[in-house]
């Protein structure tokens, strides 16, 4: 089957306002039970970190000061091979999304970038592909791989929260877990081709291509929105 006749089945409205009455019985369930997750978390327990001491692009900073005055804080833990042209393409178009975090203030939060990547390659690499968000290097700290995104590691987001100058992780996650942070997947998923990928469950005829093949390379993220 084409692209071109890869189509739903076509029926009255009625029978389609059905279909889709008995689709948001589970989406709704399923908006619960994110609900009831993330009630689940805001009851985790945490764990004080030291010190640590980051470089960012106006020199060194303590972790407890890259809050910048809120209390609560978001760190994407980029992925970085040392000396390559271009970083993890996963990584690149993720953190590209996120433009305009200033909402985040008057929920007392901040959402930064930090690299085991040397500072002044993370910030050269920001402006190749028009990176909105701050950046911070972990290259001179074992932060990185504390949190559980190593030198030569996985990508990760970590969250923590400040108590006067007292820092504690609270929340992790990595692979797919990172899902819930993007708006590409969601919207995505909303079309009736879906992302397209072969592992999905696709009605038959379906267009499907090898995971990972309509992502956004870096080299892509750097001609769309690089200077």
């Amino acid at each position: 089957m084409t692209e071109q006749s890869a189509l739903p089945p076509i029926v009255d409205r009625q029978t389609w306002r059905q279909a889709l009455d008995d689709l948001r019985t589970r989406e709704k369930a399923a908006t619960r039970e994110l609900d009831a997750i993330a009630a689940q978390r805001r009851r985790l327990p945490m764990v004080e970190l030291p010190d640590y001491t980051l470089i960012g692009p106006d020199g060194p900073i303590r972790l407890v000061d890259v809050f910048g005055g809120h209390s609560q804080l978001i760190v994407y833990n980029h992925m970085w091979v040392y000396g390559a042209e271009w970083q993890c393409g996963g990584c690149t178009s993720l953190t590209m999304q996120w433009t305009r975090l200033g909402i985040l203030d008057n929920y007392d939060a901040r959402f930064v970038i930090v690299t085991n990547g040397p500072i002044d390659e993370a910030l050269a690499y920001k402006a190749k592909v028009g990176n909105m968000m701050d950046w911070y290097s972990s290259s001179e700290s074992s932060f990185g791989a504390d949190v559980d995104s190593p030198p030569g590691g996985v990508f990760a987001i970590n969250v923590f929260l400040r108590d006067g100058n007292r820092v504690f992780r609270t929340w992790h996650t990595s692979g797919r877990g990172a899902e819930q942070l993007t708006y590409t997947f969601p919207l995505v998923d909303l079309l009736p081709w879906g992302r397209q990928e072969e592992w999905q469950d696709s009605p038959d005829g379906w267009p499907q291509s090898p995971t990972y093949s309509k992502w956004l390379d870096s080299p892509d993220v750097a001609r769309l929105y690089g200077p």
